[in-house]
């Protein structure tokens, strides 16, 4: 149970998005210690790692959280495997550009990556439109059956 006055969406989004900017930095570092320590030899996989957990995690949930109340949910599972498969298989990539081999294996994380993340907006953005009004729209004001209830009275002239 929560003690905090925010509702529950907010405080998924501050946390999906304070979690996504970790690992960019986290990224980001690594990639600065390992370029440190493999003797002028760099990969773009590896110094460019922390970009991806920075454009489809920190921007997107910013924007929804902003936009869209309701956090997706189990979709947004799906999108934090796909970035999570993206960004290991960008910094396994560069570990092996920089040693100097390639493996055909490392195609199965982008393409994994990228299902897992096109599904999970998909399906969120199917949840979106399902929606019968977007949070940031105000409410019709509901219809009367009786007629007589919608009009406003008319001051009587003499």
């Amino acid at each position: 149970m929560y003690t905090s006055d925010k509702p529950v969406s907010e405080r998924s989004y501050a946390a999906v998005i304070r979690a996504y900017l970790l690992s960019a930095v986290l990224c980001a570092l690594f990639g600065a210690v390992y370029e440190l320590f493999s003797h002028g030899v760099w990969s773009c996989f590896m110094v460019c790692a922390f970009a991806l957990p920075l454009l489809l995690g920190v921007i997107p949930f910013f924007l929804m959280w902003k936009h869209w109340k309701p956090f997706p949910g189990r979709a947004a599972d799906l999108i934090h495997a796909g970035v999570a498969a993206l960004t290991v298989g960008s910094i396994l990539q560069g570990v092996l550009e920089i040693y100097g081999t390639s493996n055909p294996l490392t195609a199965v994380y982008w393409a994994a990556g990228g299902v897992l993340v096109s599904v999970g907006w998909l399906l969120t953005l199917k949840k979106q439109a399902g929606r019968e009004q977007p949070p940031y729209l105000p409410a019709k004001p509901p219809q009367c059956a009786n007629d007589a209830l919608n009009k406003t009275p008319r001051p009587e002239s003499d």
